[in-house]
């Protein structure tokens, strides 16, 4: 069932059945957290208000004894659990006491969970982990740049001390990631499989890049939904991309993707300690000029501009803004090398050509 932020029903909020189980509501609170963030979104009062319902939701529903008392009495049963009535020890499982009183009310969906309780949720879900990285973090994957290939077996998408992205289409992509590679090129030449390299085309984003949907016009209620590349299409300078915990795929243009790639924070005068940092994209501004960038070793969002972002080897991305060959603006390429005493990259836009670009030039 689709998520109803509409609703006053907590389960519907989410888009559970009442009979889920915690795994499931785990998921669709990440999910929802993720795509409604207010640092995802920031000037949205849509985005604040639906951060703030989804995690009151999942606050009351992952509580054993709240939910409980919400599926017996509703609004009423979650107001005594939070009164300690009928719940010896009460508070959240697994140090989230902190919240049991901090939203009186609880059910209708209303805004009872103030947006520095639900920011505060939300951090303390995710514990050390990066919640705006997905499958991030295992150097060249064999589906793109930073990607991490999880095993289909799954987990627990908080606990562990894993990545609570770690179940973003990990069947699909645990077994994918040989396939795309082998991009049905397997012969057989005597009882024997072999494979031809497929061509590089350094100005397409590969398979397996995780990317969030933005700018829809037709699909507008996608906008901030995850997916994964499966496909470029030349003909129609499009990608395939699958959505996320779906099979459902869609034709979208490159200006209507983000790309959640791993960054490192260079050369920032005022705040010397975010220099070095690791971080993860979580939005573009295109009237700003800059990023949003979490960085999850600080737990905090910094925006920057992209002379301050360094990309990995490896990511493609977009040049921009190049006065001295403007023809070359719009075009895409594979970032090779940074050049840390010039600050520039070295840019593959073909087989062919390189150039040489200050980072600033090339965008997401």
């Amino acid at each position: 069932m689709a998520p109803n932020l509409k609703s006053k029903d907590y389960y519907s909020i989410l888009g559970c059945p009442r009979n889920a189980d915690d795994a499931s509501l785990k998921k669709a609170y990440r999910k929802l957290a993720v795509k409604w963030h207010p640092d995802k979104n920031p000037d949205s009062q849509e985005a604040k208000e639906n951060f703030q319902k989804v995690s009151e939701a999942y606050a009351t529903l992952s509580d054993k004894k709240k939910r409980q008392m919400y599926d017996q009495y509703g609004e009423e049963g979650v107001r005594a659990a939070e009164a300690g009535v009928d719940a010896p020890g009460g508070g959240m499982p697994g140090g989230f006491g902190g919240f049991g009183g901090g939203f009186p009310g609880g059910g209708g969906g209303a805004h009872h969970m103030s947006p520095e309780e639900a920011q505060q949720f939300f951090s303390h879900a995710f514990g050390g982990n990066d919640p705006f990285g997905g499958m991030f973090g295992m150097g060249m994957g064999g589906g793109g740049p930073g990607i991490r290939f999880t095993p289909a077996s799954g987990g627990d998408p908080f606990g562990g001390g894993g990545d609570p992205f770690a179940s973003f289409l990990g069947s699909q992509m645990g077994g994918s990631s040989m396939r795309q590679g082998m991009g049905g090129s397997m012969r057989n030449m005597g009882g024997m499989r072999t494979s031809a390299p497929p061509m590089k085309e350094y100005n397409v984003i590969p398979r397996g890049t995780i990317v969030s949907l933005k700018d829809l016009v037709s699909r507008s209620d996608l906008n901030g939904d995850r997916g994964v590349v499966k496909q470029y299409v030349p003909q129609s300078s499009r990608y395939v991309v699958e959505l996320e915990d779906s099979e459902e795929t869609l034709s979208v243009k490159p200006e209507n993707m983000l790309q959640h790639v791993h960054v490192t924070i260079h050369d920032i005068q005022s705040q010397p300690e975010l220099n070095g940092q690791t971080g993860t994209v979580i939005t573009w501004f295109p009237t700003k000029g800059r990023y949003n960038i979490y960085v999850a070793s600080m737990k905090k969002v910094v925006s920057l501009k992209p002379g301050n972002v360094v990309l990995e080897t490896g990511i493609v991305a977009r040049v921009n803004g190049l006065e001295s060959r403007p023809e070359l603006n719009g075009k895409w390429g594979t970032i090779k090398e940074w050049i840390r005493d010039s600050n520039k990259y070295n840019v593959q836009l073909s087989a062919g050509q390189i150039i040489r670009v200050k980072v600033e030039n090339m965008i997401l």
